[in-house]
């Protein structure tokens, strides 16, 4: 008997002939054209950009479908009297024109705030500052392994309200939520996954206590027969256990709780009381670092009810990592690595970067777009793992002055170089590299002030890699 999701159903109904907004003309919204026009619905679309700053064949679509827009400067501004309105995550709730049209009666939602509220099947989803793609993406494919059919969506993958009407109730869905998706919902997961929670985005959120509040709402309303799995060793997501309705797992590698899952001398193992159940040996793992053997623990917690065993050991062992995130790009014949980690947007991320190799030999290239986050934290990590520092980029003197701090606090010494462009801070790292040394991107700051994005920033870093470096 063919499935039917009836929850689809009604809502397909409900938007028949509605007046909606949809803000933002990104990945996450853009399959939401086709899909509205098929139910016939009154649709605005909102952006800030130009309309020549606008993909023209998506532009010709709109206007091929006799549906109405509002690009430029001032595109919020026709932003009254809508029934639904569908916000991009770079949109924030908190926008006055959002909060009028919401205390007008307007429902404000997202794409995948409605694959929360409309699927049919178990939900996983995964925040965090730090660890959020790996840990995904080692969920989604020890589900795989297993035999699921897994949605892979939210900040990775394919936008998923539109597939909502291909998922069966067996399937599982796998979501990497942003705190901006985060904000105002009102549904949670039926497994969540907070990996940490350190100071990030604090150029957009009116402050951290937003950001928190935001990732809270992963675990916020579920209930009794869901799960919740926190990271002890930080104490933000540590105390968020006391908040939960849901069953709490806790992960550490640092300390010995006697419930959850621990790294103990590189073994993890779940603990159940005085118990101590060897689980995985993370010298098997490919990905190195002890962030990396915490996001396999939450993984592991996520999935061990669902997936046998083999499943997960499987996984473990074979996965190599996600591009950008200490990418390995090539080792030259004088046993020079050279890494990509371009994901890494805060402080907290290259320190974890740092600390996965044992070697103190890195030449260290940092610096980018400023959050407004703080780098005191960084300059202790950098002096005692680095043997020089390659910057660029707004954050290039908060790093540089964090390092000099520490510096003059520990009486070391170490080189210091400060660059135009990355392609300046390829040569400059080739030109002190020596045999055994390994140079990291990681750039402890976001992208924003010389590229779209940290894909693109870590992409150019390897061509510049492969092409100067031999």
């Amino acid at each position: 008997m063919e499935y039917i999701n009836e929850k689809l159903s009604e809502f397909n109904q409900y938007l028949h002939g509605r007046k909606i907004a949809v803000i933002g003309l990104g990945v996450s919204n853009i399959p939401l054209i086709d899909y509205l026009h098929d139910m016939k619905s009154d649709v605005t679309f909102f952006d800030g950009r130009e309309i020549d700053q606008i993909d023209k064949s998506i532009v010709d679509k709109i206007v091929n479908y006799g549906m109405k827009f509002s690009f430029g400067k001032d595109y919020l501004n026709k932003l009254n009297g809508f029934e639904l309105i569908f916000r991009s995550p770079s949109c924030l709730p908190t926008i006055p024109e959002l909060q009028k049209e919401a205390e007008n009666g307007a429902i404000v939602t997202t794409e995948v705030e409605m694959v929360l509220e409309l699927t049919p099947c178990k939900i996983i989803g995964v925040t965090g500052s730090d660890g959020k793609t790996t840990t995904t993406t080692l969920i989604s494919e020890i589900l795989k392994k297993d035999g699921y059919t897994v949605h892979l969506g939210g900040n990775i993958g394919t936008p998923l309200f539109t597939k909502i009407n291909e998922m069966l109730p067996e399937d599982i869905v796998v979501l990497e939520l942003s705190s901006f998706q985060l904000m105002n919902m009102k549904t949670s997961p039926n497994i969540s996954v907070i990996t940490n929670i350190t100071p990030n985005h604090l150029n957009i959120h009116k402050d951290m206590e937003e950001y928190v509040e935001s990732k809270k709402n992963i675990f916020r309303y579920q209930n009794k027969n869901d799960t919740v799995i926190l990271n002890y060793d930080n104490e933000i997501t540590r105390a968020c256990g006391n908040e939960a309705k849901s069953k709490v797992i806790y992960f550490s590698s640092k300390n010995k709780i006697p419930n959850g899952y621990i790294v103990d001398d590189l073994i993890i193992k779940y603990c159940n009381n005085d118990l101590r159940q060897h689980i995985f040996d993370t010298k098997n793992m490919k990905l190195r670092g002890m962030h990396n053997f915490e996001n396999a623990c939450c993984a592991i917690a996520a999935t061990k009810d669902l997936v046998k065993k083999e499943s997960i050991d499987y996984v473990l062992t074979e996965f190599k990592g996600v591009e950008h995130r200490l990418e390995l790009i090539k080792e030259t014949e004088n046993r020079v690595k050279w890494y990509n980690d371009s994901v890494s947007s805060s402080p907290t991320r290259t320190i974890a970067g740092l600390n996965a190799f044992a070697f103190k030999n890195i030449i260290l290239i940092a610096g980018g777009y400023d959050k407004n986050l703080d780098y005191d934290v960084i300059g202790k990590p950098i002096v005692n793992n680095c043997k020089a520092l390659i910057l660029l980029g707004q954050t290039s003197e908060k790093i540089k002055n964090a390092v000099q701090k520490e510096l003059t606090s520990s009486k070391k010494e170490l080189e210091i170089v400060q660059c135009d462009n990355l392609r300046q801070t390829v040569i400059e790292a080739q030109r002190i590299a020596r045999s055994g040394d390994i140079v990291l991107f990681s750039p402890a700051s976001a992208s924003f002030d010389m590229f779209k994005n940290f894909a693109e920033r870590g992409d150019i870093f390897k061509t510049y890699v492969n092409k100067l470096i031999k």
